[in-house]
């Protein structure tokens, strides 16, 4: 199906917008529907996303008659908030009852006298279909950058289970099965449960009180922070997030969607892919997104490890180059770092070079991030740097990850 364009007609009379990812096909929106909603972007400029994440799978967690709370952390300030909730890889219709939103302080409990409820077309209940996406009506809330925002969910259903996306690495809870509608909760005590997964919440949008943009990190497992620390926001997309947070002249809101195992491409992969590969997701989690202005391409490690050509991943990346850039957006390539575990060898070693050597000179990305340089070993440029190896050779570890943050030249976003 189709997805609804977003409706124009003013701040206070927003309705819902409903994606319909499909059925048969989940993970990228049909050409026209992008369309439609770029041009409801180009509309609506003022709205950025500030936090974001990728659905990747349904989720193994049943629930019944119970509230999630999941907590999210927002990356450039503003006034006003939208919610998009996604029912990706639902296999049922996810019907919430109630929402809210507000400050969280600590675990579960959220700032006293602040928690606001959400709407969905100026009704507190929403259903959203197996596929399917919707987004919140605006509601006036002031968020800082690097705050973090709990989205209370009141699931009344039965054995709900959540499209999700798995790594989080941030904690977020549920109250009991059978505890009932907890969204107003401010002291947090219904949420005795935690999960590291985060369930239905895809984005938050703000509106900022100055101009700012959005840069999307399109990756792998090394942007969605595997070998990072839970609750500490040590990825490498989060250092940048933190230094562009400091600037007082410009504001760029930093989304990662990345997660584990992704893939640049799909066919002729051994073993198979098993989630929707970059050139599927990338209208889903990268195109539909308000206020982008930059993408960062970072992945490819898996496909070699599937037994991928050169070719065939350049090929990948040159339409996700394409695709971008017929958008507006500048693109900037990420170099592959060394991986030398037992899915590993010096044939793989081998394309990852022909691909870093193409990324290096002749990609027609904006720019690029060389992260192979920041943490290959000097003593062997194909081995991880003992340091910043986690220890499976394939991830690296916080401080890694510390310095491919840090070694982002923030001019490439237009900060001077």
């Amino acid at each position: 199906m189709m997805p609804c364009r977003r409706n124009m007609g003013g701040e206070h009379g927003r309705q819902t917008v409903v994606f319909h990812l499909g059925a048969g096909f989940i993970g990228s929106l049909a050409p026209a529907a992008i369309a439609q909603n770029a041009n409801a972007q180009n509309a609506d400029q003022a709205w950025v996303t500030a936090w974001g994440t990728s659905q990747q799978a349904l989720g193994e967690t049943k629930i019944t008659n119970a509230t999630v709370r999941m907590v999210a952390r927002v990356t450039i300030p503003g006034e006003s908030v939208k919610v998009r909730l996604d029912n990706a890889f639902g296999a049922a219709p996810a019907v919430f009852g109630n929402a809210s939103i507000g400050p969280r302080v600590r675990g579960p409990a959220l700032a006293a006298g602040m928690v606001k409820p959400l709407t969905f077309g100026g009704k507190n209940a929403v259903t959203i279909p197996a596929g399917g996406s919707v987004e919140s009506d605006l509601v006036a809330f002031h968020v800082d950058a690097q705050q973090d925002i709990a989205i209370s969910l009141y699931v009344p259903g039965m054995n709900a289970q959540p499209s999700q996306h798995n790594n989080a690495v941030v904690t977020s809870y549920l109250t009991d099965d059978g505890a009932g509608d907890q969204s107003a909760s401010e002291d947090g005590k219904p949420f005795t449960g935690k999960t590291t997964a985060m369930w239905w919440l895809k984005s938050i949008d703000v509106r900022p009180a100055s101009p700012a943009t959005a840069i999307v990190a399109f990756g792998d497992s090394i942007t969605d922070g595997t070998c990072t620390t839970l609750d500490a926001h040590d990825r490498w997309e989060d250092i940048v997030a933190q230094r562009l947070a400091l600037q007082e002249t410009v504001r760029r809101a930093v989304i990662n969607e990345g997660f584990g195992g992704n893939t640049v491409t799909r066919a002729n992969l051994q073993p198979a892919a098993n989630s929707p590969p970059g050139i599927e997701r990338l209208d889903r989690d990268v195109l539909s997104h308000p206020g982008v202005s930059h993408v960062v391409l970072f992945m490819g490690t898996n496909d070699i490890a599937r037994e991928a050509s050169a070719d065939q991943v350049i090929g990948g990346m040159k339409d996700i180059i394409s695709r971008v850039k017929a958008h507006g957006i500048k693109i900037i390539g990420a170099t592959i770092v060394p991986r030398h575990n037992a899915a590993w060898n010096d044939a793989k070693t081998k394309i990852k070079s022909q691909v870093n050597d193409w990324i290096r000179q002749g990609a027609d990305f904006d720019a690029v991030i060389d992260f192979d340089k920041v943490v290959r070993s000097a003593a062997d440029p194909n081995l991880l740097n003992s340091a910043y190896n986690c220890g499976d050779a394939v991830h690296p570890s916080p401080i890694g990850y510390f310095q491919m943050g840090k070694s982002v030249d923030l001019g490439l976003f237009g900060v001077r």
